[in-house]
């Protein structure tokens, strides 16, 4: 098992947000937490890669427990965090903003191999390599984004709402590309609102509500379950 949630609890002061959330990756899987907006997803990603701390339960990556390590920490042992929104530092070009996460790999030759996958995987950011990510358009911030993420080579990344202010056709390209992912080696969990595009791309799922898991099971499943269809797709 890559990735162990256990009983975890989050609260932001007296306000609790999660209740005893557990949930599991395995290597080379896609795991997709979905739920409405306000149900939790964020904290929780959050919380796995350390930006807030834990109140109970633990976390546990490659059988280690990471509950309390920092962030930093989490990165230099394969954990790759991409916030909502693709954020990007706008100042730095596209090729300054994949090489900061690039010193998270000590092997020149990793890092040429890890820009070369970057490019092939989005040609638009090599186009763009010189052009500060400020001007970059919202699809091309997230691809960046993604990028970026890639560059330290990581065995797992936490994605939160990837598909968040993008045109229909972008999201679909975008989970497309997640999807190959898998080829080389890559496990996700990823929240999101966009339920269908999430669970066509996955494993397994989990569904949170109100800060507490919901429902869980094969992705195909709960597209078949009509709660998730009633809640979730307007069915």
């Amino acid at each position: 098992m890559l990735l162990n949630v256990r009983d975890v609890e989050i609260a932001y002061g007296r306000i609790k947000v999660l209740w005893g959330i557990s949930l599991y990756v395995d290597e080379g899987e896609i795991v997709s937490l979905v739920g409405a907006n306000g149900a939790g997803k964020s904290t929780l990603i959050k919380g796995i890669m350390g930006l807030v701390p834990l109140q109970g339960g633990s976390v546990m990556f490659m059988d280690r427990d990471t509950s309390k390590k920092h962030p930093w920490e989490k990165a230099k042992m394969g954990i790759a965090y991409i916030p909502e929104g693709g954020r990007v530092f706008p100042d730095l070009t596209v090729e300054e903003n994949l090489m900061l996460t690039a010193n998270l790999r000590k092997e020149a030759l990793t890092v040429k191999d890890q820009l070369d996958l970057v490019y092939s995987l989005f040609p638009v950011l090599k186009e763009r390599g010189f052009q500060k990510a400020g001007t970059l358009s919202g699809g091309e911030r997230q691809m960046l984004a993604i990028g970026r993420a890639l560059m330290s080579k990581p065995k797992l990344l936490l994605i939160d709402e990837v598909s968040m202010g993008l045109m229909p056709k972008l999201v679909t390209e975008v989970f497309e590309t997640l999807r190959s992912l898998k080829d080389y080696g890559i496990s996700m969990l990823l929240t999101e609102q966009n339920v269908p595009e999430a669970l066509a791309i996955s494993d397994r799922g989990y569904v949170l509500e109100n800060g507490r898991i919901s429902l869980s099971g094969q992705a195909d499943e709960l597209l078949k379950s009509e709660r998730v269809k009633t809640s979730f797709l307007g069915l």
